[in-house]
């Protein structure tokens, strides 16, 4: 994200009015609006093979798989009204009746897997304050992060007690298991058509 565009706090509702206007996407934390950056072609190549691939194994089963044009809504119950987060996950899997924020159904609140593809300019915001506040909603199970410049994916599941646990896939041979789902990610699918560079910056899959 780059620097808010105004030092002014707005609530969530005039974020959410603003946001609905606007032709760029923006997300909202602790009361300032951020713009978002684009994408590069990897990026979206990326985002919709790992669509492609959960949507045909959740084909007939109660789970909606989302594009990052859904927003996800992230709090804590003692959090004031400028207190949270609006953000536009890569992509999001509801499990069960989804749950939005209003008639207008486009924030979700019952996320259970946030998938978020790396880049350089947000890679250490996904890592730390990102998954802090994503995993302020309970109904969180799952959060993967996947780099553009190598195979690598890095996995931490919700255990008991909000315990983290964390594990990576780096070969392309490989895969990713997400239980709470019931899904398996090939590292060949979701780096289907992508060309990695000769002497591309590894990025670490941990934390």
């Amino acid at each position: 994200m780059s620097l808010p565009k105004q030092q002014i706090l707005f609530t969530p509702d005039e974020y959410l009015a603003f946001e609905r206007e606007a032709e760029e996407r923006h997300e909202w934390l602790d009361g300032l609006i951020y713009a978002m950056a684009g994408e590069s072609p990897d990026h979206s190549i990326i985002c919709s093979n790992i669509n492609a691939s959960l949507n045909l194994q959740l084909r007939g089963r109660p789970c909606l798989v989302f594009s990052p044009n859904m927003k996800v809504y992230s709090r804590l119950p003692s959090d004031t009204s400028l207190k949270g987060l609006f953000s536009y996950p890569d992509v999001t899997v509801a499990c069960g009746k989804p749950v939005f924020h209003d008639k207008h159904r486009d924030v979700l609140l019952n996320p259970q897997v946030i998938i978020e593809v790396l880049s350089k300019s947000t890679e250490g915001y996904d890592r730390g304050e990102k998954f802090e506040r994503y995993g302020r909603n309970r109904s969180l199970t799952d959060y993967l992060l996947v780099s553009q410049s190598r195979p690598s994916i890095a996995h931490y599941t919700r255990k008991a007690k909000g315990r983290w646990v964390f594990s990576s896939e780096t070969e392309m041979t490989e895969s990713i298991h997400i239980a709470s789902i019931q899904c398996r990610l090939l590292l060949s699918d979701v780096y289907d058509r992508i060309e990695f560079p000769q002497n591309a910056e590894l990025e670490s899959p941990l934390a």
